[in-house]
């Protein structure tokens, strides 16, 4: 008799879910947040031939999937068109949407983490899911507070079974992962960047880490003009649970038909986000894809999925600021050159120019450079990208990407990517001066000045 698979015993221990508790809360509904599920009878319910009804089933398909390297696919989505030909090829594969989790089996991961069925947790759930992507899916819920004791609309995000299994798996060819990442840098020794997206994308698969990750976002910018994250509901969330108060709001779609007022407020607002979370926490969300924020008129966005935080050490951040001073403040590309050089993004003494190290380097940092107002365009994001991936240069040869910048070139590269769709205009020099912490210029827009009244009364929050 051949032993049981791990799918199998998955499926025997998820058998033996203890399906006990009672119903939280009152019966009566405030009206508010019944809203929330008025369209949800409504709408096409999803074909049993696309759902995953057994954990066995989400394992077999993750794993055709390949969940860590789809993960990296979706990660380079926003940049797809500036990528080069192979490492598009090999990325388009990887894009794959997961199908949802039936019904049952995400009431039984509710069971197994919570103690207790949807029906029993929460006073409405909705077992059609919001969202489904690599690692999870997100359900409607409807909560009496723990604390406040108000019915509140929550998202519920369950964890696929046997997600961990299939990106573990994945994580362990390293040589895959290499060679799809030296598809886009010629002289690139891969171990480093491949460590660091192993590292990222374990710590990703805990809801815990996340929810600990969220709340201090939360903490940081609430009370924020234009910045929100939801607050986690923490008596509803697990490792592999994670419960969060449900926010609405518009789509990146809708966004790019608002004006274009509306729109430089959108950009505005995420570059802030993006550069006041790095100056000043220290950290930033890694993932930088329209799909995780909602947006809201007069500029005001939230920002979803913290899964995949970086945190920064001193050195890191010091290192940094020293980079974009010198490369974008004082223009010193011999001192610049030097950085580079200390930090590991260039071959110690790589036999090409000064001038063309600066020159090559130093675009990254163009849109900050000059006190002067521009307007992003795709065009111009696309060369960025273009330029990182550009193998014929004389300098990429020597040029690799430490553990430490792995996340900072995403992060940069997506960021310009938005920009460059949403058209967006300003003076970004100005905004800049704002935020890095050996200027901290004062405000030169109106959501500038509205932020700089926050940075004065929120108490988690520093110039």
């Amino acid at each position: 008799m051949s032993a049981p698979t791990k799918g199998t015993t998955w499926l025997a221990r998820s058998a033996r879910v203890a399906r006990l508790g009672a119903r939280v809360g009152a019966t009566h509904m405030s009206t508010a947040a019944r809203k929330v599920f008025a369209d949800a009878p409504r709408r096409i319910e999803l074909t049993e031939q696309r759902q995953l009804r057994t954990a066995q089933h989400v394992a077999d398909e993750l794993g055709q999937m390949k969940g860590a390297l789809m993960k990296l696919g979706q990660m380079a989505s926003y940049l797809d068109d500036a990528l080069p030909l192979p490492l598009r090829t090999a990325l388009a594969a990887l894009q794959n949407n997961a199908p949802p989790m039936s019904a049952e089996l995400a009431a039984e991961v509710i069971s197994n983490e919570l103690g207790a069925t949807p029906a029993e947790l929460f006073l409405q759930w909705d077992p059609v899911p919001i969202a489904a992507a690599s690692i999870g899916q997100v359900h409607k819920a409807l909560i009496a507070h723990p604390v406040t004791g108000v019915e509140t609309a929550v998202a519920v995000k369950v964890q696929y079974p046997g997600v961990d299994d299939a990106i573990a798996a994945d994580l362990k060819n390293a040589s895959m992962l290499g060679s799809i990442l030296q598809q886009g840098f010629g002289g690139l020794d891969p171990s480093e960047m491949v460590a660091e997206i192993r590292e990222r994308l374990t710590e990703e698969l805990d809801y815990e880490r996340e929810a600990a990750n969220q709340r201090r976002f939360a903490d940081f910018y609430r009370g924020h003009p234009t910045i929100s994250v939801p607050e986690v509901i923490d008596e509803y969330s697990t490792r592999r649970v994670l419960t969060t108060e449900l926010v609405t709001g518009h789509s990146w779609a809708e966004v790019l038909t608002w004006s274009q007022e509306e729109k430089d407020a959108i950009a505005e607002t995420m570059f802030r986000f993006v550069f006041r979370s790095l100056y000043t926490m220290r950290a930033f969300n890694g993932d930088p894809h329209p799909g995780n924020y909602l947006f809201h008129r007069d500029g005001r966005v939230t920002f979803l999925d913290f899964g995949l935080v970086k945190n920064f050490s001193n050195d890191e951040m010091a290192t940094f600021e020293t980079m974009v001073r010198l490369a974008a403040v004082e223009h010193d590309v011999p001192g610049f050159r030097s950085v580079l050089e200390e930090a590991g993004m260039l071959q110690s003494g790589a036999p090409v120019t000064t001038d063309d190290v600066g020159t090559y380097f130093s675009r990254f940092y163009e849109p900050v450079a000059s006190d002067r107002s521009m307007t992003w365009t795709p065009a111009y994001a696309s060369g960025i990208v273009r330029h990182t991936f550009d193998r014929t240069s004389p300098i990429s040869q020597y040029a690799t990407v430490p553990r430490a910048f792995v996340f900072i070139q995403r992060i940069n590269l997506g960021l310009y990517a938005l920009l460059g769709e949403l058209g967006a205009t300003g003076n970004y020099r100005r905004i800049a001066e704002e935020l890095w912490p050996f200027t901290q210029s004062e405000p030169s827009t109106d959501l500038g000045r509205l932020e700089l009244a926050w940075l004065q009364t929120a108490p988690g929050a520093t110039r």
